[in-house]
């Protein structure tokens, strides 16, 4: 999206995961001052929902954890089946998530700990997550993405994901 949101960012389109962000967002940040927001972008998720299957790992993350925010919404329970099989069969010789299920040799640390943030909202997949952290935390590519800041990032809150958890610092809407 544009930054002001006004649209899709040029030459990008739309994002599979857009309006679910949107959502997710405005009802996080105000649900009486942003309704009309809401309900448009509430309107894209019903479109979207039902026929979406991601199969890239750092999205499966990322929806997982947004599925944790409202997750009794049918689109939340809808997308985490869909997201925690995905990554079922993408998990890999008891080490990581490949990036797509045609590319099963194709690693990245920073979406596998995204992954790991994803599964940990949910509560789901724990073996696997410490297995893919002690596997990432000796893993050197070789690439520009060892010395990034976003893997090292993403480790830590892979390994510490305090308030990427709901429950961590009580209920999403307090009373």
């Amino acid at each position: 999206m544009k930054e002001d949101l006004s649209g899709p960012c040029p030459g990008y389109g739309f994002g599979a995961l857009d309006d679910f962000d949107g959502y997710v967002s405005y009802r996080c940040l105000s649900e009486e001052l942003l309704r009309q927001e809401i309900a448009e972008m509430k309107a894209l998720v019903d479109l979207s929902a039902p026929e979406l299957f991601i199969t890239q790992d750092l999205g499966l993350g990322m929806m997982l954890w947004m599925t944790s925010i409202f997750p009794e919404e049918d689109w939340a329970v809808t997308q985490r089946r869909r997201c925690l099989r995905q990554l079922d069969a993408m998990w890999q010789k008891n080490s990581y998530f490949c990036r797509e299920p045609e590319l099963p040799e194709v690693k990245f640390a920073f979406t596998n700990y995204g992954v790991s943030i994803g599964l940990q909202s949910v509560g789901e997949m724990p073996q696997r997550v410490r297995r893919l952290n002690e596997f990432f935390d000796g893993f050197r590519s070789g690439d520009e993405y060892d010395c990034d800041a976003i893997t090292h990032v993403m480790s830590c809150n892979s390994h510490f994901p305090g308030y990427f958890l709901r429950d961590f610092c009580g209920p999403a809407h307090p009373p």
